[in-house]
């Protein structure tokens, strides 16, 4: 029998049929974690901490703004590596450049009081973009400070039925809890609490003393709390 010989065309219109008709490769299983903590763990990592004093009037410190470098200082002093940076803006016009460089001074005064060295405070400069608007007086340090390890707002698939592969897997969204997260991170005062705990304080060696007489005497060592005289708040309370 002789052999048909089949044309070329016809076997490249074949073998393309043949591809289509091969089912597409399906990924079982979770992609990524389902875990929020997970997606968006809370990483320990440099950064900084800034506060921008605005000039107001000829140029002094209200006590909003004097309370609000009282606590700069103080967190500066706590956790605070390197200078304490002061920029002065540059570029304004005359009046308000007098009243930024009286505000610097006073600015200069108050962090001295709160126990900062004069070496380790910075007076440097900034150009203003635009003198129209108010130009604050900016400070700044680095710290080391919690955050979270990726960019929230990152949507890597569609939370509709465009890709109904990723619709029926019935996982969360990759952005939920990122929020949280970095809610949560910038609560936080010493970043340093998120990995241990803290030792414990001193005992109260004086109560302790008392509470272990009494017991040994068969007495109830429980505090009797009372308000203004009147009821034992334990009993209040079914105690």
């Amino acid at each position: 029998m002789i052999p048909l010989r089949t044309p070329p065309l016809a076997l490249a219109a074949l073998a393309v049929l043949l591809g289509a008709c091969q089912a597409d490769r399906a990924t079982t299983g979770s992609i990524y974690p389902h875990d929020y903590r997970a997606r968006h763990p809370i990483v320990l990592a440099d950064g900084s901490r800034s506060l921008d004093v605005f000039v107001t009037g000829p140029g002094h410190l209200d006590p909003r703004q004097g309370a609000d470098i009282d606590a700069f200082v103080l967190e500066y002093r706590r956790y605070g590596r390197g200078s304490l940076l002061v920029e002065m803006p540059r570029g304004v016009s005359p009046g308000a450049g007098a009243a930024a460089e009286r505000t610097g001074t006073a600015i200069r005064g108050l962090v001295a009081r709160g126990g900062v060295p004069p070496r380790e405070l910075v007076f440097s400069g900034y150009a203003v973009a635009n003198p129209g608007l108010a130009a604050p007086i900016r400070l700044s340090f680095q710290r080391m400070e919690a955050r979270v390890a990726d960019r929230c707002g990152l949507w890597p698939q569609d939370l509709g039925l465009s890709t109904p592969g990723s619709s029926v897997r019935n996982e969360p969204s990759w952005n939920l809890g990122c929020a949280t997260q970095s809610a949560v991170a910038a609560q936080v005062a010493d970043p340093v609490d998120l990995v241990r705990g803290r030792p414990e304080g001193r005992i109260d060696t004086v109560r302790r003393v008392k509470d272990i007489g009494q017991l040994r005497d068969g007495k109830d060592p429980s505090t009797n709390w009372r308000q203004d005289g009147q009821t034992n708040v334990n009993s209040r309370l079914g105690l």
